[in-house]
């Protein structure tokens, strides 16, 4: 389907205030579903648990894979590094990616869920699922989680809980820098407030900016170690 021109005649006052006919071209706007590929990385380990994640705005499957390859234990879960859909050159022509924008942003979250419900059902039924997410990934994380509504638990680093998540959300772990100006200390309140309302929040706040850090990694090793 293609966008459709129209034309329109509309009555308009010339300089002289006379009516005249001018001819205007009236737009229709449509979408339609497309097939695209979506990449993830899996680093192997035991098939009864699966720790999946998503990565930040301008980064990809590698970057955040390496990220979670860094927390303590990892070693005893299957890890699964999900890359956005969108991609896109960042700094040394290196391919990033983004999660969505805030064009068609219903059917962004929409087309987001359907491809991590492909993605989880590529594993053998693990007995333990637990999301990830990093910066913009984290809404990714939150919302993967709440789809999915049997995690058993969810490591949210520097972004917030995206308005369209109301419920099924496991227990989770927040992290956030001192010095983070994107996720900011009245945001992390906010979600606190909210969160403590559904499910039990564990919070990890330390000395940096908006970025992974080996004291949150401590607390992620923590967290993954009391679930299974």
């Amino acid at each position: 389907m293609q966008d459709t021109w129209r034309t329109a005649a509309l009555r308009c006052p010339d300089s002289r205030g006379r009516l005249s006919s001018t001819l205007v071209n009236m737009l229709t706007t449509h979408t339609i579903a497309a097939t695209v590929h979506g990449r993830y990385i899996i680093r192997d380990g035991p098939p009864e648990r699966l720790l999946i994640g998503f990565h930040g705005y301008a980064e990809n499957a590698e970057v955040h894979l390496d990220a979670l390859s860094k927390i303590r234990g990892i070693d005893r879960w299957t890890v699964a590094a999900v890359q956005a859909l969108h991609p896109f050159y960042g700094r040394n022509e290196n391919v990033v990616a983004s999660w969505m924008t805030r064009l068609d942003r219903e059917l962004a979250i929409a087309d987001n869920i359907a491809y991590v419900r492909s993605v989880i059902e590529s594993f053998h039924e693990p007995r333990t699922i637990v999301f990830a997410g990093f910066s913009q990934g984290t809404a990714m994380a939150y919302r993967a989680a709440s789809d999915f509504g049997r995690a058993a638990g969810l490591i949210a680093l520097s972004g917030d809980v995206p308005p369209d998540v109301a419920d099924n959300v496991p227990p989770v772990l927040i992290g956030r820098g001192t010095l983070d100006d994107r996720y900011t200390d009245e945001k992390l309140k906010k979600d606190l407030n909210f969160l403590r309302t559904i499910t039990k929040v564990t919070t990890c706040v330390f000395d940096g900016g908006h970025e992974w850090s080996e004291e949150f990694r401590v607390a992620a090793a923590q967290f993954l170690e009391a679930l299974g």
